[in-house]
């Protein structure tokens, strides 16, 4: 039995109440088979722009589409249905606070997920406010922003200086404020993000950013050994993933080229 078989279904409200007493455990994931797999351990699951990388092959995740991320969050739900789900909204679909809105509201009448993620510091509250007031459940990410890596020039950690990591406070508690239930940490210096942690009433979710968050995430390829392109310093490799793949490939390959599959026992 799963550690968390016949759990409730896991709310805004309910995920609140982890703050300072038991971590969030948070994983990507794209489709319905996978997201059934995880259903059982973990307390969130994103449907991550990342999908982008993972699993079309870009350089990035901005060409991500709306249509890209319901389309995988419709999956998503059906596979999975007590943890959080959170829908990853893509590049240029919350330039304004009018479009964010009209937008995530496709997403809530498209799909069953519960909130959705955006990125951007303080100069997203009014647009992370707006969303709330209206009904939608937001995450605000801040730190390393993969949206805006070209702008940026790099995947850059932040943190490092006492003036960024003053920004980074102010962006935190103006998101708080908005209205935001959770602020995801990205690469963020580990003690930077401890404070930003303790700072704010909501619960921090830290990726590359430390122990001292609230909770945790990773892209599931990554942490199961499946993307091979590059790995970040902060993703700890559970499994070999592609190896086994391949090795039982290999295997496959070799018993079809022999006739050795399928025997009777495979066989109508």
């Amino acid at each position: 039995m799963s550690i968390h078989s016949q759990r409730k279904k896991i709310t805004t409200k309910s995920i609140a109440k982890y703050k300072g007493k038991e971590k969030i455990v948070m994983i990507t994931a794209y489709d319905a088979l996978f997201a059934n797999l995880f259903e059982s351990y973990v307390d969130m699951i994103l449907v991550g722009d990342s999908l982008n990388m993972s699993f079309l092959g870009e350089s990035d995740t901005l060409s991500a589409t709306l249509e890209q991320m319901i389309y995988h969050t419709k999956a998503v739900c059906n596979g999975a249905k007590s943890p959080l789900i959170v829908f990853d909204m893509p590049f240029g679909t919350y330039n304004t606070k009018e479009e964010a809105l009209k937008n995530a509201i496709r997403v809530y009448k498209e799909t069953c997920a519960d909130a959705i993620k955006i990125e951007g510091g303080r100069d997203r509250a009014e647009i992370v406010e707006y969303l709330t007031k209206n009904g939608i459940a937001v995450i605000s990410h801040i730190g390393l922003m993969p949206q805006f890596v070209r702008g940026e020039g790099g995947y850059i950690v932040r943190g490092k200086t006492k003036e960024d990591e003053e920004e980074l406070l102010k962006d935190a508690k103006a998101l708080e404020e908005a209205g935001a239930f959770i602020v995801l940490l990205e690469g963020i210096k580990s003690d930077v993000a401890a404070k930003i942690t303790k700072s704010l009433k909501v619960p921090t979710i830290g990726i590359g950013a430390g122990v001292g968050c609230d909770g945790q995430v990773l892209v599931w390829s990554d942490m199961f050994g499946f993307f091979e392109e590059f790995k970040p310093k902060f993703v700890k490799k559970y499994l070999d993933g592609a190896k086994l793949i391949r090795d039982s490939l290999e295997e496959y390959t070799k018993e079809v080229k022999s006739g050795e599959f399928p025997t009777d026992e495979y066989s109508y």
